[in-house]
């Protein structure tokens, strides 16, 4: 059985270069999205600035452009998906991979989400994102809960040992000199702009909720597995509410993995930007 996994990583510039460059399927797929967003996707994801590549606007659509080339990639080559998942944007990749979404809409809708999470942000630059890595999930809950002065809060869960947190930059410095006093290996500060996957995204929550309205989604034609609660959508499942639930609730992936483990998967392919990955 296989996986793939879409990974909100670290965006890079000349992320997917490689790729567009050797694939004519690649270039194919930057050339429909720039079609419908209007956004030069290729130029902005292989030459920056990096100001405008670091903007969520921008970023959300170069990760996934490049997230649905490496599946054309793949499909290609015969290798396809009995059960996928995503972390935080990558659920959209993973969407858009079971038919879900149809791709252009899928495309429409990550570009306003990324709009929405950077527009209805709150406002000032003392917002900041911070991976922890070396303490288990309780410890890192334990020691949010324990500050007083500002805001922090578990965001992404993403492997045994790997927590993000996000908050304001007074709740992430005191978070972070107590969990280096629990034994962190490492705080590692993360290039984002806003306190993403927490009740500060209430306001974008509710305008993509509202944009989502006159959407068509279906039930994904193979597993997907939810970030909010690391279960797979079923028939009962309010899609469009846990989507936009999705950009203001903690993301699960460690629980997700374990889940995709104990139903029977044997092989994952991780996925993401990351040069010469093919």
């Amino acid at each position: 059985m296989h996986f793939y996994f879409q990974v909100k990583a670290h965006k890079q510039f000349g992320m997917g270069k490689d790729l567009y460059e050797k694939y004519d399927k690649v270039k194919a797929i930057y050339d429909k999205v720039k079609e419908i967003t209007g956004i030069d996707v290729a130029k902005i994801s292989f030459e920056g600035p990096e100001e405008i590549l670091n903007q969520t606007k921008y970023t959300q659509i170069c990760i996934l452009t490049m997230s649905l080339a490496i599946l054309e990639i793949l499909k290609q080559q015969g290798i396809e998906a009995d059960m996928s998942c995503g972390l935080s944007l990558g659920e959209y990749s993973s969407l858009i991979y079971a038919k879900a979404l149809d791709f252009v809409e899928g495309v429409k809708i990550v570009q306003k989400r990324g709009e929405y999470m950077q527009n209805l942000c709150p406002k000032g630059d003392c917002w900041a994102m911070s991976a922890v890595l070396g303490l288990d999930d309780n410890k890192v809950e334990e020691i949010c809960k324990k500050v007083k002065e500002g805001f922090v809060t578990p965001a992404n869960y993403n492997y045994p040992g790997q927590v993000v947190i996000s908050g304001d930059k007074q709740g992430i410095d005191i978070a972070t000199e107590l969990m280096k006093a629990e034994g962190a290996k490492k705080v590692i500060p993360l290039k984002t702009s806003g306190p993403f996957h927490t009740e500060k995204l209430k306001e974008a929550s509710k305008a993509l909720e509202e944009f989502l309205k006159n959407k068509e989604i279906r039930m994904p034609q193979i597993e997907v597995i939810k970030n909010i609660d690391a279960k797979p959508y079923t028939s009962k499942d309010n899609i469009k509410e846990i989507l936009a639930k999705h950009v203001m609730s903690p993301t699960k992936m460690s629980d997700s993995i374990k889940y995709m483990l104990e139903n029977g998967i044997d092989t994952f392919v991780e996925i993401g930007p990351r040069k010469n990955f093919i």
